[in-house]
């Protein structure tokens, strides 16, 4: 699958499947396990958890600006998405499951209740780019799936749908300039073009994605 073949109806189904992922790796957790690192270099799971949350209240800000026209940046400031990273350590367990549940459900409400017309309206997302509300599902999709992996819990690249790495794969290796990719399994090759731990013998290191 490539980038042109990915639809909205894919989109919304790896958001789903990726968000019951996160929720599922949380469930469990105590104070401890949630304090402890991350995949992610320099963040616990508490900051992980707390991104997630954060990206989704961002998301409901661009579901808004399609619904009703009136602007609404995804965040007011680079130093507003700071401190909702920063401020998943001060939470609890408890209150970070809580946050990352009903943000996670607010997104999804919103996102059904867009008309097709609603769907077509241009947004503008934190890096600066337009585009239209079709593409939130799919920054959703990529938040969830690859950050439900980093969180460390036992989800890997391989317990993701093979669409979704698919998508991931040819959008990240557009972005990055690559012509060609290494042999291997689809998960392996994902998980090294996401700057993530792989197993692919000899293939050079990438820097960090997402």
């Amino acid at each position: 699958m490539t980038a042109v073949a990915r639809t909205l109806t894919d989109a919304r189904a790896w958001a789903r499947t990726g968000t019951g992922l996160l929720l599922d790796a949380v469930a469990g957790l105590d104070e401890d396990a949630f304090s402890a690192p991350s995949q992610l270099p320099g963040w616990t799971r508490k900051h992980l958890t707390a991104h997630v949350a954060a990206n989704a209240d961002a998301l409901c800000n661009l579901v808004h600006w399609a619904a009703t026209g009136e602007e609404r940046p995804m965040y007011a400031s680079a130093e507003e998405r700071t401190a909702g990273i920063a401020k998943g350590p001060t939470l609890s367990a408890d209150e970070l499951r809580s946050w990352l549940t009903a943000s996670a459900h607010r997104l999804a409400a919103g996102l059904d209740r867009l008309t097709d017309e609603q769907w077509q309206r241009e947004v503008v997302t934190a890096q600066g780019r337009t585009v239209p509300a079709t593409e939130l599902p799919w920054m959703r999709a990529r938040e969830v799936c690859v950050h439900a992996v980093d969180l460390g819990t036992g989800v890997t690249f391989a317990g993701l749908p093979d669409g979704f790495l698919s998508a991931l794969a040819e959008e990240i290796r557009a972005k990055r300039g690559l012509a060609g990719l290494p042999d291997g399994p689809l998960p392996e090759v994902t998980a090294w073009l996401a700057g993530r731990p792989h197993a692919l013998a000899g293939a050079p290191e990438l820097g960090p994605w997402l």
